[in-house]
């Protein structure tokens, strides 16, 4: 509310019109995510001159998105990572306005409506961030009061019939505000099966009391033979160790023990671990992953480990479109492995690998490759090269380069 002469006029939030009930149809994503980012704009614009008035609109905004994004197709994933990171900028902002204690508590009120009404779950994530919303152990407390009933009640049921409360997460992340670590321990011992969704919270309690080492061993406890939760069991213990200063174990026990992504695990790790020489590194990755070596091709290449990525896109199967951008990248800088990527992509195109290949495609290979080779003035060496990589694969590869093979020669 901003105050105009003798009483309060509300304020006139530009994002309210657009999000309305149903206000986006099925296709409706990219403008619904253009029109999150604008509305978060408009909030955080408002925040840095009036704390209170920004954490009216992330409350309003919170309100209304599910109702507003209902219709839409949601199957690609964008539209829910919008959201969250919609709901990482505006928990922060109603956290940390320096409202009173009566205004926070509606403020809670109105998002608890919201939360319990989403029929979608595009703010289930409120419920982790509820001991944070509450900004302070007083109001986390008097809400752990409230939600604990009804969570030990669907515990009790889940022994038999797995009944849940929508609440559990915020009923435990208040839990945690409010410092009450044993409770929280007490709840998860009432689960009839391990579930880390539940146990990360008593993981967090153990690390809060400052009890690091029960922490490791309770997580590593909480680890399911379906594998549920191990990338994130593996992430959260390996910062306890880092911020105990035993980075080695850290390395060893956690690191690469992860989901692979390849490329940006291999950045992340690189950064975490500036310590590490890269080619180890890379080699304790792959080793993670037998017959999976061409996919470490891109991050061997971004670490200037050019050999190394030669080998490993020989060694098994790698994206040839990803090959063939190396081979277009480095065909001045380095000639060399330009040739060498060239030739692995037509190997692999002509073995079959590749996403929606074209003509286009296997053209492109080759003539990456061929123009490396003109640097290095070796360019009648390539193409005999090429054609015995192509000799014994799929028709369609020796079809599209027939005529560049003739142009090749003139």
């Amino acid at each position: 509310m901003t105050h105009r002469g003798n009483g309060p006029v509300a304020h006139k939030w530009q994002f309210q019109t657009r999000f309305r009930k149903g206000a986006f149809g099925w296709r409706g994503s990219r403008t619904a995510i253009e029109r999150i980012r604008q509305a978060v704009a408009e909030i955080r614009k408002a925040a840095r001159a009036d704390p209170i008035l920004g954490a009216e609109g992330a409350i309003a905004f919170l309100r209304r998105v599910s109702l507003a994004l209902e219709h839409v197709d949601s199957s690609s994933g964008a539209i829910g990572s919008a959201v969250n990171s919609a709901i990482d900028i505006l928990v922060a902002i109603i956290s940390t306005a320096p409202a009173d204690e009566s205004t926070r508590r509606a403020w809670l009120e109105q998002l608890w409506q919201a939360f319990i009404d989403d029929q979608v779950s595009y703010i289930e994530l409120l419920g982790d961030r509820w001991g944070e919303l509450c900004a302070g152990p007083g109001i986390a407390a008097e809400w752990a009061e409230r939600l604990m009933p009804p969570l030990l009640e669907s515990f009790a049921r889940d022994r038999t019939s797995r009944g849940y409360f929508h609440g559990t997460m915020a009923a435990f992340s208040t839990m945690l505000a409010a410092g009450r670590y044993q409770e929280i321990l007490d709840a998860n011992e009432r689960i009839a099966y391990l579930s880390w969704g539940y146990r990360r919270w008593g993981f967090r309690a153990l690390v809060a009391q400052g009890k690091r080492a029960e922490a490791l061993r309770y997580a590593e406890a909480s680890r399911t033979k379906a594998g549920n939760g191990d990338v994130d069991i593996a992430l959260v213990c390996e910062e306890v160790l880092l911020a105990s200063g035993m980075a080695e174990e850290a390395y060893n026990r956690y690191a690469i023990a992860y989901e692979p992504t390849y490329l940006a695990r291999f950045r992340a790790l690189a950064k975490k671990y500036a310590w590490k020489a890269p080619s180890e590194l890379l080699r304790d990755l792959v080793a993670t992953m037998p017959g999976n070596e061409g996919k470490w091709f891109a991050a061997a290449k971004s670490a200037g480990l050019y050999d190394e990525a030669i080998a490993l896109a020989q060694a098994a199967p790698c994206d040839p479109k990803t090959l063939s951008r190396a081979a277009r990248d480095f065909v001045i800088r380095k000639p060399e492995f330009a040739v060498d990527a060239a030739l692995a992509a037509l190997r692999w195109l002509s073995e079959g690998h590749g996403y929606e290949i074209t003509s286009y495609d296997v053209i492109e290979a080759y003539r990456q490759g061929f123009r490396a080779a003109e640097e290095l003035h070796r360019s009648d060496e390539f193409k005999r090269r090429a054609i015995a990589v192509i000799a014994a694969g799929n028709s369609f590869v020796q079809d599209s380069l027939r005529s560049v093979l003739g142009e090749s020669q003139k």
